[in-house]
């Protein structure tokens, strides 16, 4: 009995061992490896995004993944400050924040590059950024999203111009066309400034435009035709907001039926105008899939255009971007300034889920001869082999020189072999 007791125990031990095992290598929800091919498309696709952002004039940055949330989170939205990790520093005591989105680094560097500037108008000094790093969020977005993704983007600060979202969008396209998504793609534009400004002639308080904001987020026209006609106080204003919601995604019907007051608005008047302009510009120079919702509006920084890139049928836009605004202390004289910045982001793990990354031959140096020439000290055919190596790994071969007999890895494709002095590929044929 105590034998069958001390096996019991034994069993229930090693049970228990491999339970604990398998608990440590969980990883959290929304945190995966990216082993191999997945890891090797993730860096392709960085790689050859952001060669192309630098090809086009865009100064590459990598801001830290840490900084006091005095800085980090200054003039972040809600959601981004919900979706920030804070830890404390163990140096200082301060509270710190992992970054949930780049895009608020890349304007506290450009602040503080433009802080010190001797010039008349610091303000209108024109930079572009791109950068690509890792945020971590503190809950995914999406049900299956990842709280770790590798994210990509580029700004312009230093021009309220049209000329810049053009721009931005031309690059944004050259990026899509790049890895041929184009087709499988639609954006949607939407400008901020309309609604913001009807918001500013009829004085609504800052509740009932939360409350216009998530109605328009869920599309919900009935209840939207309900609030609204409860509005008469704002006058024939009222109306405007139901509108933006029912004529948002024509912009011809939008002019038609938005009030005299809204639509003589300068304001108003020129974001569909600029709407207009870019829905014409991309259709003609990209033939894109375009479509307009004014009631998209961004994140609560935004401040002019705003557009999302959708990909396939997914539901959520694979690229988010739009103008915003960046304020700062002017040291040289004293002054509050702004600059005006555009720009996008977007998650490279699941862009890269949309896309095909040529596989590399992966070639083995048999032990063998590993061991007949490599390990021979001065062997004549040595220098040969080492430069038949070079040259595979030159043409974009994966070249592995084994350790041992047993060391060849599944994903082999070809052995480097050799007949009558000259190296040849032996072509391993499929499992």
């Amino acid at each position: 009995m105590s034998n069958l007791a001390s096996n019991s125990t034994n069993v229930a031990n090693q049970s228990a061992f491999y339970l604990n095992t398998k608990n440590t290598w969980l990883l959290p929800d929304g945190v995966v490896d990216l082993l191999s091919t997945e890891a090797v498309k993730q860096e392709t696709l960085r790689y050859q995004l952001t060669r192309i952002l630098i090809s086009h004039g865009y100064e590459f940055i990598s801001p830290p993944m840490i900084e006091y949330t005095e800085s980090l989170l200054g003039y972040a939205s809600e959601d981004v400050k919900l979706q920030t990790f804070k830890i404390i520093d163990q140096l200082t005591g301060r509270l710190m924040g992992v970054r949930a989105d780049i895009t608020p680094q890349i304007a506290r560097i450009d602040a503080r590059l433009h802080n010190n500037q001797d010039t008349s108008n610091p303000s209108k000094s024109i930079s572009r950024y791109c950068y690509a790093g890792h945020v971590i969020y503190t809950m995914p977005k999406g049900l299956f999203g990842s709280r770790t993704p590798l994210q990509l983007g580029a700004e312009i600060f230093g021009t309220d111009s049209l000329a810049s979202e053009v721009e931005l969008l031309d690059v944004l396209f050259t990026l899509l066309d790049s890895t041929d998504v184009i087709a499988r793609s639609h954006i949607d534009i939407g400008h901020v400034a309309i609604f913001q400004q009807l918001c500013q002639l009829a004085s609504v308080p800052t509740h009932l435009q939360e409350k216009l904001i998530e109605l328009y987020a869920n599309k919900a026209l009935p209840e939207l035709k309900l609030l609204t006609s409860k509005m008469s106080q704002f006058g024939e204003l009222a109306n405007d907001f139901y509108v933006l919601g029912e004529a948002g995604n024509d912009l011809q019907k939008l002019r038609e039926r938005l009030s005299s007051q809204a639509k003589h608005d300068a304001i108003i008047a020129k974001a569909l105008s600029d709407l207009t302009y870019l829905v014409s510009y991309l259709e003609e120079h990209w033939d894109a899939n375009v479509s307009v919702d004014v009631t998209g509006l961004g994140y609560h920084y935004h401040t002019g255009v705003v557009f999302n890139v959708y990909v396939a049928d997914e539901s959520l836009p694979l690229i988010r971007g739009g103008r915003f605004s960046n304020h700062f202390h002017h040291e040289v004289d004293n002054t509050d300034a702004v600059r005006s910045g555009v720009g996008f982001s977007c998650e490279l793990n699941r862009w890269q889920n949309h896309i095909q990354v040529h596989e590399q031959p992966f070639t083995v140096v048999p032990y063998s001869h590993v061991q007949t020439i490599l390990h021979v000290p001065n062997h004549p055919d040595a220098p040969a082999l080492k430069k038949a190596i070079d040259s595979l790994r030159q043409e974009g071969h994966r070249v592995m020189i084994a350790l041992d007999e047993t060391d060849e890895p599944e994903q082999t494709t070809h052995r480097l072999q050799v007949a009558n002095g000259v190296w040849y590929l032996e072509h391993l044929a499929e499992n």
